[in-house]
């Protein structure tokens, strides 16, 4: 197969050649925009999901289809070691500008608003090198979020950029990757923030993506949050779904799979679309020819399975101190006995285990763990929806433990 003409796109981020399976959640943000633009109530969004089943692809869809609309958009991917006011203010800047509101004096003070909410989050007495410029030409207002209280000055921002589109009757969207990694304070300003912003009725809404456990992180901030987003659980993709996303390409390219071939492919990936993509680039390469067959994918297989254990896995498993890495080992031995228990030898490491498993395998008592367990939580390699059960955010990354030793 000609490797020029290889369709599949592995790459974080990066949209697939085919959407495939989340047509749901395209229609019903196209119905959140259009309610929206006729001034009925909605709720933000908040997408969760593995690492790997495409949130942040998603995240750049729905934003795409907001600017199709018309709509003022920015986007930030949130940080553990950096607070919300820049990243906000940059995107804000951007959502602004798109909006092409006619009145220049009105948009001068909106981005003065802006100018002055970014800067707050330098002391008062830093020099002036010190003092973040968020590339707003004009001067930061005086006395409008600049209180130096995250909530408040949020509320006041978010106020004053929906004014702005409601007077040329379209939205604000912000998209926020990996929103499970704002502050706490950031996060419950935000919160505080959607809240005021849907009891008063202005076209701005906030799109979230993150971790499984971010309904969790938001609940455990403001209680009403609950009901403030809409939740969307954005998982592996379903046989015919994971069929479509490898099929429809390799047909726009004058080739396809065979059905056995699709079958071998969904057994190796498990439907999650950053594998599918992983799989199918390498399956193509490695064809003599169309229709690719399972005999292609078993020989591609081990080269696609090489490349995932060093970009994929093996990136993130550097992350961790030997003793993190001792622990997420137990994790997947845990899993092991659970799934054998349950299921037979088929595992699937997207299941939870007990901490107290955990620390059986590795016959210590758990609250002597706690510190690998929460470095690895704050790493984004774990995560818990539940007291007292944890599981890996990256799906398969305890068969690769198992198959490394």
């Amino acid at each position: 197969m000609d490797p020029i003409r290889n369709p599949y796109a592995p790459g974080a981020g990066q949209r697939p050649p085919e959407l495939a399976g989340r047509d749901d959640q395209l229609r019903a943000f196209t119905v959140v925009l259009e309610r929206v633009a006729r001034s009925k109530p909605e709720r933000s969004i908040v997408l969760t999901g593995l690492r790997g089943v495409g949130k942040t692809v998603l995240l750049n869809a729905l934003r795409s289809a907001a600017v199709r609309a018309n709509w003022g958009t920015g986007k930030l991917e949130a940080r553990p070691d950096q607070r919300l006011r820049r990243p906000i203010s940059a995107a804000l800047h951007v959502a602004v500008r798109e909006l092409g509101h006619p009145k220049s004096d009105d948009v001068d003070y909106v981005l003065g608003v802006i100018k002055a909410f970014a800067q707050r989050e330098a002391a008062n007495n830093a020099r002036l090198r010190d003092r973040w410029n968020p590339g707003i030409d004009v001067a930061a207002v005086t006395g409008r979020a600049d209180s130096g209280d995250i909530e408040i000055d949020l509320v006041e921002l978010l106020s004053d950029v929906g004014g702005l589109a409601a007077d040329v009757g379209r939205g604000v969207a912000i998209f926020i990757d990996e929103m499970q990694d704002l502050d706490p304070e950031d996060i419950s300003a935000l919160c505080a923030a959607c809240h005021e912003i849907s009891q008063s009725g202005l076209p701005v809404i906030v799109v979230g993506a993150g971790l499984p456990h971010l309904p969790a992180v938001l609940s455990a901030s403001k209680s009403y949050s609950e009901r403030l987003f809409k939740y969307s659980r954005i998982d592996r993709l379903d046989r015919s779904s994971a069929d479509l996303a490898l099929q429809s390409p390799a047909k726009d390219e004058g080739a396809e799979f065979h059905e056995d071939a699709l079958e071998a492919m969904y057994v190796a990936t498990g439907g999650y679309p950053y594998f599918i993509q992983a799989y199918g680039k390498v399956a193509w390469d490695s064809a003599p020819g169309s229709p690719i067959t399972a005999g292609d994918i078993r020989v591609a297989a081990p080269e696609a399975e090489a490349e995932l254990a060093v970009g994929f896995f093996g990136s993130r498993y550097e992350r961790a101190t030997p003793g993190e890495r001792e622990y997420l080992r137990a994790m997947a031995d845990a899993a092991q006995i659970v799934d054998q228990d349950a299921h037979g030898p088929d595992l699937d490491d997207s299941e939870s285990v007990t901490t107290a498993s955990v620390a059986a395998v590795l016959d210590r008592k758990p609250q002597s763990l706690s510190v690998a367990r929460d470095a690895l939580l704050k790493k984004g390699l774990i995560y818990s929806a539940e007291r007292g059960r944890i599981a890996f955010t990256v799906p398969h990354f305890g068969r690769y433990l198992r198959a490394t030793g």
